[in-house]
């Protein structure tokens, strides 16, 4: 029975992940292209035939048109199935991780933004500033919140505040820092400037300790990316490269680990606190 339930809950999460994961893919192509998220409803991008309720069903839509349009028959790209999956499997992960709780649901909606943005940064070098103060807002309230529902948190809501605004103050400044220090050294741009206000927003729902930990795990991705990259000659040391999307890695990571490997430094390197 113990079984049963957690594979119900685990369809639920999975279930309604992916239809986010949906409704992410028409933000990720529409929100740069300045459309409105609402109007028209999903069409094919090609022949801008509107798609029936059982074309759009995510995941499995796209398997049932093998990948093409039902009308025009153009490839449609297998990253809208992908995009759904891997939302889908992120919010199951935060059940398995924090079971119905507040922390699950304010995940839930952490992980959307990332990943919107993450792709976003990817198509176009950019991250709206839409969706970064979003997540900034967001981050506090969700601060807010866990203050309050959160019985061992003697701080209540002010502690919880306070931790939130702290991250996105440290956020924003720590990535403008390393973005100047950067520059000089490199003689170049070497982040642009949405990358500090996702590390704002980063730093609002994880606070400053896990904001320092997602921002090194960042940095370890993006220089082994990076550097694997140049040394496959798939682009040129010049070349600028997102950022984003190893910040937006490095956040899920923390979200899921981060306790566990602050855990373990301090016990390696500081045992006696």
């Amino acid at each position: 029975m113990e079984a049963l339930v957690v594979v119900v809950n685990g369809a639920i999460a999975f279930i309604f992940g992916s239809c986010v994961g949906s409704f992410l893919n028409v933000v990720i192509y529409r929100l740069p292209a300045e459309l409105s998220l609402l109007h028209p409803p999903s069409r094919c991008p090609k022949c801008l035939h509107p798609l029936r309720p059982h074309d759009n069903v995510p995941v499995f839509g796209w398997l049932w048109l093998r990948g093409r349009c039902r009308y025009c028959k153009t490839p449609i790209s297998p990253r809208y199935p992908l995009v759904e999956a891997a939302t889908g499997l992120l919010f199951v992960g935060a059940w398995l991780g924090f079971g119905w709780s507040v922390p699950t649901f304010g995940y839930w909606f952490f992980f959307s933004c990332l990943i919107a943005l993450s792709l976003i940064d990817l198509d176009t070098m950019t991250l709206p500033n839409p969706l970064t103060q979003l997540g900034v807002v967001s981050g506090l309230a969700f601060q807010a919140i866990y203050g309050w529902a959160d019985p061992a948190n003697v701080g209540g809501i002010p502690q919880s505040l306070m931790t939130g605004i702290v991250g996105a103050v440290l956020g924003i400044w720590l990535l403008s820092i390393i973005s100047l220090l950067g520059s000089i050294a490199f003689g170049q741009a070497a982040m642009g400037g949405g990358d500090a206000k996702l590390a704002a927003m980063m730093g609002a729902w994880m606070g400053w300790s896990h904001l320092l930990l997602a921002g090194l795990l960042a940095c370890v991705l993006g220089a082994v990316v990076g550097g694997g990259a140049i040394a496959l000659k798939l682009i040129s040391r010049r070349q600028p490269m997102p950022f984003g999307p190893f910040l937006a890695l490095a956040a899920i990571l923390t979200v899921f680990f981060g306790d566990a490997l602050i855990t373990s430094y301090r016990g390696a390197f500081f045992p006696t606190l």
